[in-house]
């Protein structure tokens, strides 16, 4: 008769634990204490579970250590995956580029009708004008525009945008634009009778601007409606509720967005 065969112990294939990534939500079981919880986090290298009551407790990553469906694992602390970089946005909803100074001021020019109108423009597009070297400048109303434009003398290198408020067919604002036909000199408006009203109304937590009867002055009539006693006032409220292009209507992002590539030509 043969005895145990001492080899026996040495030819048996040694267990392998399986490592397992302590990903957040994994339920396991500590194999010395017996507590069971799911990974919360990690701290000073040890593993921390909770249990179904709150309780936390920290756990090393000990060979071995867990028990993950009833089988010995090892758990292990997840490898980081690498982010890739994210393409900052500018408010006008362009790639952003990093890195790039303002370039001096070109002698093309934007021209709006008020303070109102190149704040706004500025709060939306300022990132992509200054790259350009393109400078927006306030007008006092468009009544003088023609003879404005006379004086500017727009040339193939001296190009000039106009944003104009409510230009509509039949309105006053339209018979003006008539008066100008330069070919280096491009007119784009959107159909609101201020700029305020081109800003969304769910921005100001309303569903629609209120209608100001004709021949009363539309700001102060907006200022009433909303309870605000200087139209200052009202438009800090307004503007402050602007960060991008998705805060303001089409035709003002489409007019400008003509006006931003007419002058930047070449």
């Amino acid at each position: 008769m043969y005895g145990e065969d001492v080899l026996k112990g040495q030819w048996r294939r040694k267990k392998v634990i399986p490592e397992v990534d302590a990903e957040p939500d994994l339920v396991v079981e500590d194999a010395d204490s017996g507590f069971c919880g799911a990974v919360v986090g990690f701290e000073l290298g040890a593993v921390v579970l909770e249990d179904r009551f709150g309780k936390r407790r920290n756990f090393p990553l000990a060979p071995a250590g867990f028990l993950l469906d009833g089988r010995p694992v090892t758990l292990r602390r997840p490898v980081a995956a690498t982010t890739p970089a994210q393409r900052r946005v500018t408010a006008s909803g362009s790639i952003a580029v990093d890195g790039v100074k303002a370039q001096v001021a070109k002698a093309s020019r934007i021209w709006v009708e008020g303070i109102h109108d190149a704040a706004l423009v500025e709060r939306i597009w300022g990132d992509d004008l200054r790259i350009e070297g393109v400078v927006v400048e306030p007008l006092d109303g468009i009544d003088d525009l023609a003879s404005k434009v006379a004086e500017f003398q727009p040339s193939k290198d001296r190009r000039l945008g106009v944003l104009v408020d409510h230009l509509v067919a039949g309105s006053k604002e339209s018979r003006i634009v008539a008066a100008v036909k330069d070919p280096n000199v491009l007119i784009t408006g959107h159909p609101y009778v201020d700029i305020w009203q081109a800003v969304r109304p769910d921005r100001v937590g309303i569903k629609k601007w209120p209608v100001i009867p004709p021949g009363r002055n539309w700001k102060e009539g907006v200022c009433e409606a909303f309870g605000v006693r200087e139209p200052a006032d009202m438009w800090r409220r307004i503007l402050r509720e602007v960060s991008s292009y998705k805060d303001v209507e089409t035709p003002l992002i489409n007019s400008m967005e003509r006006l931003i590539d007419f002058v930047t030509v070449g």
